[in-house]
């Protein structure tokens, strides 16, 4: 039984747009594999290329072929030892089931059509509808500023700008090319002239020879002459154009506790919820700072590797992380030039009387300062069914709901497991109106 497939060739330059309009018709199914993935493997694994399962339907190729159970047709049958030309044969039951579904007589199954994803492909749908919230302030004017930027070499420009190298790079090639006499080529030929004219009485064969040095000497100065040491065309200017900057600029501070009543599983959950975080922002913004801050009883400014993947261990006083991120701004980021975001993860435990004092630096100066604040808390999974949905928890908690019920851009979620941790990171940067700053 025939079957017709299409399979032309694309046209030219066509097949990325075939593959786009593919994921476009999949988009749910693959962004549903990926988060199901993301929830099974490690959230670092975000940041890779991925396969993604796709179901047959919708991806197969259309193919016609003629009904099993209409018209009449003839067969050439190899093995034939009962029939012959002209007998009437009874068609099984059940007929043209076909296309390949049944497997061995057991039900109905189908092959999943796997599509793999580049790694830019899963992070553009990973985050296609997260945005930082309220990302340029109000009072800044939506106006761009340019800078200059080197792209190469130009034949004309302004003297200030002219590139010496490149310049004598051409005039030397120019040079070599044409043949150019050297000037010690030319003072040689000069000074065999002078001896000979020293000569009081000069042979046939050395006024012969005089003769034949001035008539080169002649063609070298000509030709010396003729050929510039630097011509128009050798001269090069360094081109500039003019690279648009936006006016606002964004930093991220990150926060966390690494203190020793932060157990591994904690610390882990925190980690996984900052990766994340990591890997959003450095996707969604190319000119935003990432400010990374640990603290046990002391809190202190590290490096990125440090902040994941170091140890430490001591006790528990949030506030210095807020006082550092404090001072932090104060040197490096006024806040009307910078627009500042902050996210903080924490076990919830602290030390007698700091939570009171945490959220009274909230509700103070640092809410003042920043655009958005995210707190999250780690709990324990036994303590999910209980704490999840009620302000009851730590001191911490407690103390920073006061804030959340006042301040509109502060926002606060609990983790537990982590299957939590999209859930409540889509919740707290998923794509909201503008909310206006902090009075």
């Amino acid at each position: 039984m025939p079957n017709f497939i299409d399979r032309r060739l694309n046209p030219k330059d066509k097949s990325l747009g075939n593959r786009q309009r593919f994921l476009k018709r999949a988009r749910d199914e693959i962004k549903r594999a990926i988060r199901d993935q993301v929830k099974s493997d490690r959230i670092i694994d975000v940041d890779a290329a991925h396969g993604v399962p796709m179901p047959k339907r919708g991806a197969g190729e259309p193919t016609f072929q003629p009904a099993a159970n209409s018209g009449e047709r003839q067969y050439v049958l190899p093995g034939n030892k009962e029939f012959s030309p002209g007998d009437r044969l009874l068609k099984p039951d059940g007929a043209g089931g076909g296309g390949g579904r049944g497997g061995a007589g057991q039900g109905e199954s189908e092959d999943d059509f796997q599509f793999l994803l580049s790694r830019e492909e899963v992070l553009d749908l990973f985050f296609e509808d997260l945005e930082l919230p309220d990302m340029v302030k109000l009072n800044l004017r939506e106006t761009v500023i340019f800078k200059p930027r080197r792209v190469g070499f130009t034949t004309a420009g302004t003297p200030t700008n002219i590139n010496v190298g490149r310049t004598m790079r051409n005039s030397f090639g120019r040079r070599v090319a044409l043949h150019r006499p050297r000037d010690k080529e030319i003072k040689a030929i000069a000074d065999e002239i002078a001896l000979l004219e020293k000569e009081e009485k000069l042979s046939a064969q050395q006024r012969r020879q005089l003769s034949s040095l001035y008539e080169e000497l002649e063609k070298l100065e000509r030709r010396h002459r003729r050929i510039a040491y630097v011509d128009p065309v050798d001269v090069r200017f360094n081109r500039f154009e003019r690279q648009p900057l936006p006016n606002a600029s964004a930093v991220m501070f990150c926060l966390m506790d690494v203190s020793a009543s932060m157990g591994e599983r904690e610390k882990d959950l925190a980690k996984r919820f900052f990766v994340l975080l990591h890997l959003f922002l450095k996707r969604r913004y190319e000119r935003i700072d990432i400010v990374f801050i640990r603290h046990t009883d002391e809190a202190h400014e590290v490096d990125e590797e440090t902040f994941f993947y170091s140890k430490q261990s001591g006790g528990t006083v949030v506030s210095t992380a807020l006082e550092e991120m404090q001072r932090v701004i104060a040197e490096r980021y006024p806040p009307h030039i910078w627009n500042i975001y902050a996210a903080q993860a924490s076990d919830g435990d602290n030390a007698n009387g700091d939570s009171e004092r945490c959220a009274e630096l909230l509700a103070g100066p640092l809410m003042q300062l920043c655009q958005y604040y995210a707190y999250v808390e780690i709990i324990d999974e036994r303590e999910s069914e209980i704490f999840g949905a009620t302000d009851n928890g730590t001191s911490l908690w407690r103390s920073y709901r006061t804030v959340d019920g006042r301040i509109q851009n502060f926002q606060m979620a609990r983790i537990a497991r982590p299957s939590d941790i999209y859930p409540v990171f889509r919740k707290l940067f998923t794509r909201q109106p503008a909310m206006h700053l902090y009075k």
